[in-house]
């Protein structure tokens, strides 16, 4: 048996099946949406971060039917016409990824402070991704990142 819910995915509006109990993130990488990854299975380690009308959620702790009419945005859906968003750029230009596995996660609970506060002290974003596990860096070179990334968003606001 399965319900139908209706959502939309990085921008695109869905009418989809789902499978009572099926997390988000199943659902999700089932659809193709691989950049959402499974890491612990247990919420702790964001590695499934996907956001929720804005607000970052671990995808492995929500079920897909909580996700009705709601609007999900993964990593798929972050990059706009072509160009990187400027997390993603910040990300590359500070080498501020190693594995790569925690960046998705990472990248959009970033984008969830930045869109709310883009001139967040060093503090707030270590705060803001504690929930987001990286085993390969101290997360200096993250936090370089998201303050540079910040930095940009609020310039391109003032315009």
């Amino acid at each position: 048996m399965f319900l139908t819910i209706e959502l939309t995915i990085n921008g695109q509006k869905k009418k989809l099946a789902a499978k009572p109990g099926q997390t988000l993130l199943s659902f999700l990488r089932e659809l193709g949406y691989t950049g959402v990854k499974e890491g612990c299975g247990k919420g702790e380690c964001g590695a499934c971060t996907v956001l929720v009308d804005g607000q970052p959620v671990n995808a492995c702790l929500y079920l897909a039917v909580q996700a009705q009419g709601k609007e999900i945005l993964t990593i798929e859906g972050l990059a706009q016409q072509g160009r990187l968003h400027p997390l993603q750029e910040a990300f590359i230009s500070e080498s501020a990824l190693q594995c790569g596995y925690c960046t998705p996660g990472m990248i959009l609970t970033a984008k969830a402070l930045l869109d709310k506060n883009p001139r967040a002290s060093e503090e707030e974003i270590a705060h803001a991704i504690a929930g987001n596990l990286c085993r390969c860096t101290g997360y200096s070179k993250i936090i370089k990142a998201i303050k540079k990334a910040g930095e940009v968003m609020a310039d391109n606001v003032r315009i």
